[in-house]
């Protein structure tokens, strides 16, 4: 039960560091451009403003999603509560996988909304 415990609290650092960050982000973002804090992609680092806007749309997105994952990440270590050590670090490796997988899918939207606002010419 221990290792469970431990595992559920290992599956919970994801979401919780996404809420955080994203607070972070949308209260107190990067000022400037630069290219070792923030938000940093090729579209998001070509104007201030579109600088800004995409550390508060990543604020936003990842505050959302880190609130979305939350429960959920609880809830699938359920089945596996009470099982050996062996499949409880199978499944939470499993569902670090898919919170990772989602961390990394976060962005798509966040590039969407910036190609929208500030098209290429």
């Amino acid at each position: 039960m221990g290792f469970w415990i431990f595992m559920v609290c290992a599956n919970l650092m994801l979401p919780i560091l996404m809420i955080i960050f994203g607070a972070v982000f949308l209260h107190w973002p990067p000022r400037e451009v630069n290219g070792f804090y923030g938000y940093r992609t090729a579209k998001s680092m070509k104007s201030q403003e579109a600088w800004n806007f995409a550390q508060m749309y990543f604020g936003k997105v990842w505050l959302r999603t880190g609130l979305l994952m939350l429960i959920p990440s609880v809830l699938a270590m359920l089945p596996c509560m009470g099982e050996s050590d062996g499949k409880v670090g199978l499944w939470g490796l499993i569902l670090c996988t898919v919170e990772c997988v989602i961390m990394v899918l976060s962005i798509l939207p966040i590039e969407r909304a910036l190609k929208r606002r500030f098209p290429e010419r």
